[in-house]
């Protein structure tokens, strides 16, 4: 069987769980040399590595906080003298629902960060390339539909990350790099769902009643599709689970 990402080198900054992890393992599985971003966790960050290598793939772990420009410019440099070019970025850091968080971490991590990194990883790639951007139906709709006043911070954040992003795809045309933006709805399982109905249980269970919630492994086969599979066009929107969400508002 054809692997699609064979040859290419990518790098999932927060990948040492949840969607990152299993998008590390899914593209890794079709052929990709995986940079693991994570923060902290650097065992689980190994144990993602050891996954992709124990099924004959190629991985490298690499610590990095996504808000700091030095430690950034060190993992990218740690990528690039292992992999070479970077050929595809996905951008799925995120926070702002940490208990105790600084009021301006959400946007420092959801929008600046964002740009930062894209700017940084656009200047190591070659034509051809692709960033991809994981939000959720809650940050990409934010404006147009209600949201959970706990997730307001991530919410409004995240949109403005997507925004600056897509603010950005002029450039990126002009050096042939694609953006491509995945939505999901809650995602069952991960963290900011359990963080989230230990706030607010009724936000979760209003969703639940809206139809089966996506799974991890369903979003991240979503994003390796937008990773490496054939696009339209750079700005593209990808949505995964909440049909309600999509009514009247299927365009990016």
């Amino acid at each position: 069987m054809k692997q699609r990402a064979a040859g290419r080198s990518v790098l999932i900054t927060g990948a040492s769980r949840g969607i990152g992890a299993e998008t590390a393992v899914q593209l890794g599985a079709e052929g990709a040399a995986i940079a693991v971003n994570f923060r902290e966790k650097k065992r689980r960050a190994d144990a993602v590595v050891r996954t992709i290598e124990e099924a004959g793939g190629r991985a490298l772990a690499v610590g990095a906080d996504v808000t700091d420009p030095e430690a950034v410019d060190a993992m990218l440099n740690a990528v690039g003298a292992e992999f070479g070019a970077i050929d595809v970025l996905v951008l799925n850091a995120s926070g702002g629902l940490e208990l105790g968080a600084d009021p301006g971490y959400a946007m420092s991590i959801n929008r600046d960060a964002q740009v930062a990194m894209a700017r940084a990883v656009a200047d190591r790639m070659k034509p051809g390339s692709r960033i991809v951007f994981l939000t959720s139906h809650q940050a990409h709709f934010y404006g147009r539909k209600p949201v959970p006043v706990e997730y307001e911070p991530i919410a409004a954040s995240k949109r403005a990350g997507e925004d600056a992003l897509r603010d950005m795809i002029p450039e990126m045309n002009s050096r042939g790099i694609e953006l491509v933006v995945v939505s999901g709805d809650m995602i069952e399982g991960t963290i900011v769902v359990t963080l989230l109905e230990r706030r607010n249980p009724d936000a979760v269970a209003a969703r639940t009643a809206q139809g089966t919630l996506p799974t991890v492994a369903e979003f991240a086969a979503a994003v390796v599709d937008a990773a490496v599979g054939p696009i339209e066009k750079s700005g593209l929107t990808v949505y995964v689970g909440g049909a309600d969400y999509l009514d009247g508002f299927v365009s990016g």
